[in-house]
């Protein structure tokens, strides 16, 4: 039956796993030149694994929505359950489905609203402490304050001065995770010694006693009858007392699913906020509009609310533009679990299907010039004409990012806020190279000049 299989075109390997050793060290380039070369769908080995590499709208939204029962996530999120555990981005089936049910009411646009103020607030603290002609790693900036920012609204906890090697402490385990992902990598876990492993154990520990701190803390002030907000982590502890719909968390369930929306949550934000930056930094006369945009909204006393978003209609065009070139997640996987069909080819159940936001969104059958930062591309015809997967920044389907309306809320108001107090200037020095792990980060962090808006 193997025989008869109809593989779809793809790269040769001339020597045992080359391309999967250029997948690993260059994964963009890699993909992209196999979309090129072979079109909307394609086929290679990833060491034993048949992948097949999705590059249309269709057939990523067959894998997604009209089929999404075949597949289940794929290899990298079963790497990141050594982190995350069974949390809402790595569960499956009915498991995934009653969690989702339980979390999906926090991101609620009537929830969402009372957000603003928070994400307001934290984002003029962090202004207010810059000072002129500072060259500042944007990328730490971002990250520190989306993580003030999801920790309080979501989670209700205040960040520690002690909690500050949380950066840190993710991009290790994530630098762990892409060296499992190599062939032969599950070798690495077999040998303790390796620093390595020492520095994903010592990493873990370190986010693990963050969360649970945050547990804790909560779960004093549920039992005292404190808890005044009602924020998700009250709503997730509550589940472990009250019985909804037969859903009822253990203590490892509720520190998987805290952990999950703890990182999840301010990671993919803070680097869709890196790369905007970074692009008015190089496109002044798109920076110069997208500041007459935001004086006109916001005034010199810096009243900001949820409302003005709507009147942000530029700087909503501007973030579009970044994240179809800079997508914070820049490709996604899944497996298929019975034998289906994606277009012509026949697709055999345990099967790789890959799908890749960074490729798709530099498609020139979709994009214009899909290498330049064009934001008045987004117009309503353009947006009407274009197919639902040529654009996914936040995944799709079912299994969509639930976070979705929250960080479009949050990254808008804090282009708003910060690019009305201060311009971003580009440094001669800095070195921008893509890094992509989990995420798609700049592999030296992100070095802008900042000065003051007269």
């Amino acid at each position: 039956m193997k025989n008869a299989i109809e593989y779809p075109p793809g790269p040769k390997d001339v020597f045992p796993y080359s391309t999967a050793w250029k997948f690993l060290r260059d994964p963009l380039n890699t993909l992209n030149t196999i979309s090129q070369n072979y079109g909307d769908i394609s086929y290679f080995k990833f060491g034993k694994l048949n992948v097949y590499f999705l590059n249309h709208p269709n057939y990523i939204e067959d894998v997604l929505v009209a089929n999404h029962k075949n597949f289940i996530k794929s290899r990298g999120l079963q790497v990141s359950k050594r982190l995350l555990g069974s949390g809402l981005l790595t569960s499956e089936g009915e498991y995934h489905d009653k969690q989702r049910q339980l979390i999906q009411p926090t991101f609620y646009p009537n929830r969402i609203r009372s957000y603003a103020e928070i994400m307001v607030k934290k984002t003029l603290n962090l202004c207010h402490n810059w000072k002129e002609g500072t060259e500042l790693d944007i990328q730490k900036e971002m990250t520190h304050l989306t993580l003030e920012i999801i920790c309080k609204a979501v989670l209700g906890y205040d960040i520690k001065p002690e909690d500050d090697q949380i950066g840190d402490s993710l991009l290790t385990c994530m630098n762990y995770f892409n060296r499992l992902l190599m062939p032969f990598g599950e070798l690495i876990e077999k040998i303790p010694i390796l620093s390595i492993n020492k520095g994903f154990k010592t990493a873990k520990e370190n986010l693990d006693a963050i969360v649970f701190k945050m547990i804790n803390e909560h779960r004093i002030k549920l039992e005292k009858n404190e808890n005044k907000e009602n924020d998700l982590l009250f709503t997730l502890l509550k589940s472990q007392y009250d019985t909804v719909e037969g859903i009822q968390m253990s203590d490892q369930q509720l520190r998987d699913e805290v952990m999950t929306i703890f990182l999840a949550g301010y990671e993919t934000t803070a680097n869709a906020l890196t790369w905007t930056f970074y692009l008015l930094s190089e496109h002044p006369a798109i920076d110069i509009r997208l500041e007459k945009e935001i004086y006109s909204v916001i005034d010199n006393k810096l009243n900001v609310s949820f409302d003005d978003i709507q009147k942000l209609e530029y700087t909503t065009k501007v973030l579009t533009e970044s994240m179809r070139l800079y997508p914070p997640a820049w490709a996604l996987g899944r497996q298929a679990i019975n034998d289906c069909k994606i277009g012509k080819y026949f697709i055999p159940s345990g099967s790789i299907i890959l799908m890749s936001q960074y490729v798709m969104h530099r498609n020139p059958l979709y994009f214009p010039e899909p290498d330049a930062f064009f934001p008045d591309r987004w117009t309503d015809e353009f947006k009407k004409n274009l197919p639902r997967f040529s654009y996914f920044p936040f995944g799709g389907g079912i299994r969509s990012c639930v976070g979705e309306p929250f960080a479009w809320m949050e990254t808008i108001l804090i282009i708003a806020i910060i690019d009305r107090l201060w311009k971003m200037n580009s440094v001669s020095s800095n070195k921008v190279i893509l890094k992509p792990l989990a995420t798609l980060r700049p592999k030296y962090g992100m070095r802008l000049k900042i000065t003051r808006r007269s």
